[in-house]
C-alpha cells in the first residue's frame, strides 16, 4: 500500500504513470496527492497491528477509492483510452481487494 501510494503521489505530480496521462489541472496535482497520502497512511497504519488503526485504514482505502471515482466522474482523471480505463479500474480494484484483506484479518490485530 505504502509503495502504490507513492506512486499515486508521484504520478499527481508528473502527471503520467508508465504511460497513462492525467490531467494536468492544479487541482488533480493536489487531489492525487491527498488520494495517494491516504494509500500511504493506510500502509503505514497496518503496521501498528491495532484494531483502530485497522478501522481508520480501510477508511482511508475507501476514501481513496472515493477520490479516484470522483476524479474520473469530474474528468480531471481522463478516461479517452482503453489503457486509461483500465488503469484506473485496476488501481481501484486493488485498493478495494486491501481493504477487504484487511477486515478478513481482522482477528489478527489487537
Amino acid at each position: 500500500m505504502i509503495i502504490f501510494g507513492l506512486a499515486e503521489v508521484l504520478t499527481g505530480f508528473t502527471h503520467t504513470f508508465f504511460g497513462i496521462s492525467t490531467s494536468t489541472a492544479t487541482i488533480f496535482t493536489y487531489a492525487a496527492a491527498a488520494i495517494g497520502s491516504f494509500y500511504v497512511a493506510s500502509g503505514l497504519l497496518i503496521f501498528t497491528m491495532k484494531k483502530w488503526a485497522a478501522v481508520l485504514a480501510i477508511a482511508l482505502l475507501v476514501a481513496d477509492v472515493a477520490g479516484r471515482i470522483a476524479l474520473a466522474d469530474t474528468r480531471l482523471y481522463p478516461l479517452s483510452s482503453f489503457a486509461q480505463t483500465v488503469a484506473l479500474v485496476l488501481g481501484t480494484a486493488i485498493a478495494i481487494a486491501l481493504a477487504i484483506y484487511i477486515a478478513v484479518k481482522w482477528k489478527l490485530y489487537k
